[in-house]
């Protein structure tokens, strides 16, 4: 039986409403919120989450912030860019928890999305890199501005942001004037102004002049009103709430991605203070473990604490294998020279600036600082290590001074099952004497001179079991002896 006419006029206008109610429904659209400094942590969330949200048909980063590292922005604002298949919003809001502001950081993280909307009383700029000096916040050299400029201007001219704007809330040098054209307001640079005018007349357009917003010496900051007055963002909107509504959202169209409790420990776990316990507790492990027999509670604790580290570079996209290469290459120079070279030189110091190196490298993205932000974050990764560094030494000497006299790093010492404590005077021998080592000494152990055993170490040589050895020193309880 054939169709008739009727029928296939049905299904055709059926076809025509369903295609019609699928184009009208608002796809899946995720709120990001990117609140406080801009930390690389931050980063890590904001990646991990815009992996969650996958193919979404918009994603709206909830900002407010006065700034933060400026390497982090970058990235952030790149990765944020990339997303070219996906609608990206910045929307700067305001509410009782929120600072109202997208300064600094902000404004190239809001830069870098497709739509800018802001809430009443909100303000976007201030975007010139600063560093922290002996004489307070200090602006970056012009190299640092240049590249945080051409960045700024790059971002505007894709999402189509007026360039002066941009180029004014970065640097101090530019000068912003308001004109008017056919009617519409816009910013411009004031050195623009004389080509621009000679350009619109001889097209017919007419270029009324406005008053300048930015002079030299100033950086450009603009209210919600005055964003949305000139054109740059999309709009006004006294909440999220409203915006929603003005994107034609319901609230149950959108996912909300907060903060996990796994995220506050990546950052708890990145951050400079926990780091640079980590590296101290590593240290100090890694020098037990070497210095003791076989293979125990040091060395887990050590691979432990490496591997949080480590873990952390990784996160931050700062860690890859030439970090790892220089750290272990150093961990097995500290070996020989504690095990093949008497004393401590070239070999043991080579050992720890090669860990250094590593561990410094991969808490960034470079090698050699190029711009101010830079040198400033490599001076704070290495003022992180060397305090741990230090801190290590510390510890391992005091551990090492009370090493035979404490339970727990007993069990480190190599013992023969023959040897009884209770055959182990407190008391020093008298004079100086010649015995043999009756265990390992990696630097602790113990000696058999004549028939009286005691607990001995040497002076940081490895000596081993049932080697010629001398006393050469005595302090109380504590015995030092050399290999003959």
């Amino acid at each position: 039986m054939k169709n008739s006419p009727v029928s296939i006029r049905k299904a055709l206008c059926f076809c025509l409403l369903l295609f019609c109610t699928v184009g009208l429904l608002p796809g899946n659209t995720y709120i990001i919120p990117l609140q406080g400094d801009i930390e690389p942590f931050r980063l890590i969330f904001l990646r991990r989450s815009i992996e969650k949200a996958g193919d979404a048909d918009r994603i709206i980063f909830d900002i407010n912030t006065f700034g933060g590292r400026v390497d982090t922005a970058l990235q952030i604002a790149t990765l944020i860019g990339s997303l070219s298949e996906t609608e990206t919003v910045a929307f700067i809001s305001a509410g009782a928890e929120s600072l109202g502001v997208s300064w600094s950081a902000g404004a190239l993280i809001s830069f870098s999305a497709n739509k800018i909307y802001m809430a009443s009383g909100t303000s976007l700029g201030a975007a010139a890199p600063v560093y922290q000096s002996t004489e307070g916040m200090t602006m970056a050299p012009e190299k640092t501005v240049s590249a945080v400029r051409g960045q700024m201007a790059a971002l505007a001219e894709k999402n189509g942001y007026p360039a002066a704007a941009a180029l004014g809330m970065v640097d101090m040098d530019v000068i912003v004037r308001e004109v008017t054209m056919d009617g519409r307001l816009q910013l411009i640079r004031d050195s623009e102004l004389s080509s621009l005018t000679e350009r619109t007349a001889a097209q017919g357009q007419e270029l009324i002049p406005g008053p300048v917003i930015s002079g030299k010496g100033k950086l450009l900051t603009l209210t919600a009103g005055e964003m949305e007055k000139y054109g740059i963002s999309s709009g006004t909107v006294a909440s999220r709430a409203e915006l929603l509504k003005r994107l034609n959202l319901k609230e149950e169209d959108v996912i909300v991605l907060e903060e996990s409790r796994a995220d506050q420990l990546v950052a708890l776990m990145t951050g400079g203070v926990v780091t640079s316990l980590l590296i101290t507790l590593g240290l100090v492990a890694v020098y037990l473990e070497i210095t003791s027999p076989g293979f125990g509670i040091p060395g887990t604790v050590a691979i432990a604490a490496f591997s949080v580290v480590f873990l952390g570079g990784a996160l931050m996209g700062t860690m890859g294998s030439l970090e790892l290469l220089l750290f272990i290459l150093g961990v097995m120079l500290l070996a020989v020279e504690i095990f093949l070279i008497p004393g401590f030189g070239v070999t043991g110091i080579s050992g720890l600036a090669l860990m250094a190196a590593g561990l410094v490298f991969s808490r960034q993205d470079f090698i050699i600082p190029d711009y101010q932000w830079q040198i400033e974050l490599f001076l704070r990764n290495l003022l992180i290590v060397m305090v741990a560094l230090v801190s290590s030494g510390v510890l391992a000497a005091l551990i090492m001074a009370l090493f035979p006299r404490l339970p727990l790093f007993s069990r480190l010492i190599l013992t023969t099952p023959e040897i009884q404590e209770e055959t182990l005077p407190v008391q020093t021998p008298p004079g100086v004497r010649t015995g043999i080592a009756l265990t390992d000494l990696r630097p602790a152990g113990k000696g058999q001179f004549d028939d009286e055993i005691f607990p001995v170490e040497s002076d940081g040589e490895y000596i081993a079991a049932g080697s010629p050895i001398q006393i050469i020193e005595k302090s109380g309880n504590r015995i030092k002896v050399m290999r003959l």
